[in-house]
């Protein structure tokens, strides 16, 4: 397996951001004993990484295709209608998370004005996570989408 193929971008920022949530997390213990006084907004920093360590990990499992599914019925398929079943779920899948996407869109803009209560920016960073992470299974819904059409096959698509 190449690098490229085992290693994405999706992957890689998620686990940065569990490592730069765990820091977090440690000046939060520490901050909480008599070596120092913690500061405030480590509790909300260590929330907001988490979100967006979620919700990257989410596009990167959908990088993966990992998801969890019950596969006994299209496994009791033949192999031509196994691969329409599977284009029939990505477009409806692919159409639920185009509009995810344009919720988070509203979402981001409709925040962008608010203060976070002890960060220097805006809540809109924070409802950010769910754009980017939409927009990145989005991509990667319709890359498999792609394949399955120009005859990929399903067993591959769907492993």
């Amino acid at each position: 397996m190449s690098f490229l193929r085992r290693y994405s971008l999706e992957g890689c920022v998620a686990s940065i951001l569990f490592i730069v949530l765990f820091g977090v997390l440690l000046i939060q213990i520490f901050g909480r004993t008599p070596l120092f006084t913690g500061p405030v907004w480590t509790e909300e920093a260590a929330r907001w990484l988490w979100v967006w360590m979620a919700f990257i990990g989410i596009a990167e499992v959908e990088r993966q295709n990992g998801q969890l599914r019950m596969g006994f019925i299209a496994d009791a398929l033949p192999r031509s209608w196994r691969r329409l079943l599977f284009i029939l779920i990505d477009v409806v899948y692919l159409a639920i998370v185009a509009h995810l996407v344009w919720i988070s869109y509203k979402t981001v803009l409709r925040t962008w004005n608010n203060e976070a209560v002890t960060l220097p920016m805006s809540d809109a960073v924070l409802y950010a996570s769910g754009l980017v992470a939409a927009v990145l299974i989005l991509h990667r819904i319709a890359r498999r989408l792609a394949m399955l059409v120009r005859g990929g096959d399903a067993g591959e698509v769907h492993q």
